[in-house]
């Protein structure tokens, strides 16, 4: 992962991409409707996003921890307190 989060430098061999037919791809902008067509993919139950971890709000410290250990895969989720 590269990019905000993940940071700008990645170590990629190139051989991986092309000799098993993938593409890249990489984007700062889409279009509006792809996003409200996002939402109503999940809406629908048509797409779940992956959750790695829900924390109640009061673990923050925690949850930040987690982030920056990058040892997940998927969403981190804090709560707000009901």
């Amino acid at each position: 992962m590269a990019g905000a989060i993940g940071g700008p430098l990645i170590a990629l061999d190139m051989r991986t991409l092309y000799l098993k037919g993938l593409n890249f791809f990489g984007c700062t902008w889409l279009p509006r409707e792809v996003f409200e067509n996002l939402v109503g993919y999940i809406e629908r139950g048509e797409i779940r996003p992956l959750v790695s971890r829900i924390y109640p709000l009061a673990d923050i410290v925690q949850a930040q921890q987690d982030f920056m250990d990058k040892k997940f895969v998927g969403k981190l989720v804090l709560l707000p307190a009901a």
